[in-house]
């Protein structure tokens, strides 16, 4: 039985559990709900939850710890020879793996490898039937010691409010975890690559050359890791796209919260916000065959040199794709200014445009401001635009006709393929990547208290 109907057959045992917790209650309320401590729903929450919580906290230990176990059954079977070099270890491992899954008949391998693999399928096997047998038995106690701790004085609103409780500091703590661990497994390997190269060379380095500075011949730390060009680039493509977004996206929420009737703001608004479900590769497929090839053509007419991959091709593109942000965020701003500032305003006689410049745009500055701060947060981590419209060129240049690249772009390139972490090269991605998480953490932060301010101010 796989994973998926495993959880369908515990849901479906949540289901009956919290169907007979509530047919309990309600034999127990003798057609009175008044006799019984909580509403019937709670009593059949409260087994449905103690009936499939246990059985999914089983099944996460479970997977945490059933491959370590089997491939220690597996590893101390095999030869000596082979568990001693980790190469071949690997290796043995890999092609066990292969013949577990039915596969490996080209493989040329020992005998005790093909035994070993046949083994490591019976083990998979046994472990998804015990599995399969253990998470039941486990919902059907819970189920079964649920059932029978209900009455009419039980306080079954309590308990399930208390779980839900419990399931929300879980959730939260695995959020935080994940973003705690996320920071740490950037900042070992950026450490790492630091010990290799300079942090003064790769901040302020001219010159980024990864594929040329691995060569045997080549210092790492000779300026092949400098991460200039890949700033410059980044901040150059964000730009372009901010000097589309901001205008357009700020006045059309202007438009659509003051001047648009209710029948065109009820149509217009979810049309552009439909924008910000385009997936980014339909824009890098628009940016790279539609929009590119005519700032090229329309360049040579006029007499510039315009790249087939430039800043300016994705930039705008870019922009285009977060309109919405801006849109939408400061549109919902905007129309929290009290409506007693707009009246005070036309009370004394201003018109509609002097009210909106005068009045409700300060009112809203500081959440439009956050609005704009997220959207450039959004634009730095774009990667696919960049690599379907600007190229993969590392170029020094201010030039939006030129191609440049960005931080994101050059991450993917690096650690696409099969790649060695102890390099330079490949653990130059983790110091990009911290760069740009330190950055983007910072505009948001700093978005997040701008919109507080206004809460507080203006609630």
């Amino acid at each position: 039985m796989s994973l998926t109907y495993l959880l369908l057959a515990v849901a479906l045992l949540c289901a009956v559990s919290f169907y007979f917790g509530r047919q309990r209650a309600v034999a127990l309320s003798n057609g009175r709900y008044s006799n019984l401590h909580s509403l019937p729903a709670h009593y059949g929450m409260y087994t449905a939850l103690w009936c499939g919580l246990p059985a999914l906290g089983l099944l996460l230990v479970w997977m945490m710890f059933e491959g370590t176990i089997i491939q220690t059954m597996i590893v101390a079977d095999l030869p000596e020879e082979v568990t001693s070099n980790s190469g071949l270890l690997s290796l043995a491992l890999n092609s066990i793996s292969q013949i577990a899954a039915g596969g490996g008949e080209h493989l040329t391998v020992s005998p005790e490898i093909v035994e070993a693999g046949h083994r490591l399928a019976n083990l998979n096997t046994i472990a998804n039937a015990a599995l399969i047998v253990v998470m039941v038995s486990v919902a059907l106690v819970g189920l079964a010691l649920s059932y029978r701790r209900i009455s009419s004085e039980m306080r079954a609103r309590n308990n399930v409010e208390r779980l839900f409780r419990y399931i929300m500091i879980v959730c939260s703590a695995i959020a935080i975890l994940s973003t705690v661990g996320i920071v740490f497994s950037l900042l070992f390997e950026a450490l790492h690559f630091f010990g290799k190269v300079s942090p003064l060379d790769f901040l302020f380095g001219l010159e980024w050359s990864p594929q040329t500075a691995i060569r045997a011949d080549q210092v790492a730390s000779d300026g092949a890791f400098g991460a200039i060009p890949l700033f410059v680039g980044t901040l150059l493509i964000t730009l372009i796209a901010m000097f589309v977004a901001v205008p357009v996206g700020l006045f059309s929420a202007i438009y659509m919260g003051e001047y648009a009737s209710p029948k065109f703001r009820a149509v217009a608004k979810p049309a552009l916000e439909i924008l910000a479900g385009v997936p980014t590769v339909v824009y890098g497929f628009f940016a790279a065959l539609t929009v590119a090839p005519f700032l090229r053509d329309n360049g040579a007419v006029l007499g510039l040199d315009v790249s087939s991959e430039s800043a300016l091709a994705a930039g705008l593109v870019m922009g285009v794709m977060i309109i919405p942000f801006v849109s939408s965020l400061s549109d919902d701003v905007m129309s929290q200014v009290p409506k007693s500032l707009r009246d005070g305003s036309y009370g004394l006689g201003a018109t509609r445009s002097e009210t909106i410049r005068h009045v409700i745009f300060p009112a809203a500055l500081p959440g439009i401001v956050g609005a704009v701060l997220l959207a450039v947060s959004r634009a730095i981590g774009e990667t696919m635009i960049v690599v379907m419209a600007a190229g993969l060129a590392a170029n020094m240049t201010v030039n939006p006709l030129q191609a440049v690249t960005t931080v994101t772009v050059q991450i993917v390139t690096l650690l696409v393929g099969d790649q060695e972490f102890d390099s330079a090269k490949t653990l130059s991605a983790f110091a990009l990547g911290l760069v740009l998480f330190l950055v983007t953490l910072g505009l948001n932060v700093f978005a997040l208290k701008v919109v507080q301010k206004y809460r507080e101010k203006y609630d």
